[in-house]
């Protein structure tokens, strides 16, 4: 796009990403609830993975859930399921005991 001032044309950039990274999210999404509608009623758990590799949860969220993978620093990884919907979320409790370690505090 030789016409267009660099930082419109990151700008653009960002947006496409950004869009093309939400239509990902939605066709997971839709995925994963023709999944769970496609199993047995009595077997439906709505939570699982999609494709194999990305984790869904759409069971109303709690407390002990949401405490589990937001701020576990005993967990052995520092990404894990989302409270709720598709995809991962940043265990906090686990990156703030690495850095308190590796800092020595």
């Amino acid at each position: 796009m030789p016409g267009k001032p660099v930082k419109a044309r990151r700008c653009g950039q960002r947006s496409s990403l950004k869009n093309l990274v939400t239509l990902a999210t939605v066709a997971l999404a839709a995925a994963a609830v023709v999944k769970e509608l496609r199993t047995p009623a009595d077997q439906r758990t709505w939570n699982g993975k999609v494709a194999a590799v990305v984790p869904y949860d759409f069971r109303v969220p709690t407390v002990e859930r949401a405490k589990e993978r937001l701020w576990n620093p005993e967990a052995a990884s520092f990404v894990g399921p989302r409270v709720f919907g598709v995809g991962w979320t940043v265990n906090v409790g686990k990156v703030v005991a690495t850095v308190r370690e590796r800092l020595g505090a």
